[in-house]
């Protein structure tokens, strides 16, 4: 029995070390390695106190296959939306005027400015920029890993650029067969 055990407690330490993370940074950090090494952006654009986003975290992007997958081809951003981050972009500086000190991280607080530029109006939303740090798309809401996956592999391989009507987006969905 104890080498029973013993064998379960070893697979998991061993599994444990092939689990892959996302490696996030900054906004800041993303647009200055584009400078070097142009890849895509994805932002999580979160709060403290939205609980499908603590979900998302935990159920989506830390999903291996996710991790991989961003790792690769994007700069992985995490952003909290009512933070004091400053963030320039475009050659202008966003802040948050509106946030409040007096306020616990588990309260609502005032919208950065980088958000609302974004026109983020909901938790979580993920924003995704092309090389060049133009916005490509939001993609508001919880997704699970295989969600997202049709939005990562649609622009990773700017497939995006092509979907110009519904009826194209309606395609490419009805067409698009997960492997996470």
């Amino acid at each position: 029995m104890k080498l029973f055990i013993n064998s379960i407690i070893f697979l998991v330490s061993i599994l444990s070390l092939h689990a892959q993370s996302i490696n996030w940074m900054s906004m800041n950090e993303a647009l200055e390695a584009q400078k070097d090494e142009p890849k895509k952006i994805i932002v999580d654009v979160y709060t403290n106190w939205c609980g499908p986003c603590k979900l998302m975290d935990k159920r989506t992007f830390s999903h291996p296959e996710v991790a991989k997958y961003i790792n690769k081809h994007f700069y992985a951003v995490k952003f909290n939306a009512e933070g004091t981050e400053e963030i320039t972009y475009k050659d202008y500086t966003y802040k948050n005027i509106h946030f409040d000190e007096s306020r616990s991280p588990k309260q609502r607080n005032g919208q950065h400015l980088f958000a609302n530029a974004l026109k983020v109006s909901a938790y979580p939303t993920v924003v995704f920029f092309d090389e060049n740090s133009d916005v490509i798309s939001p993609v508001v809401g919880y997704k699970t890993p295989q969600q997202l996956e049709l939005y990562l592999k649609m622009i990773a391989t700017d497939k995006y650029a092509e979907i110009t009507t519904q009826e194209a987006w309606k395609v490419y969905q009805e067409n698009f067969t997960s492997t996470f």
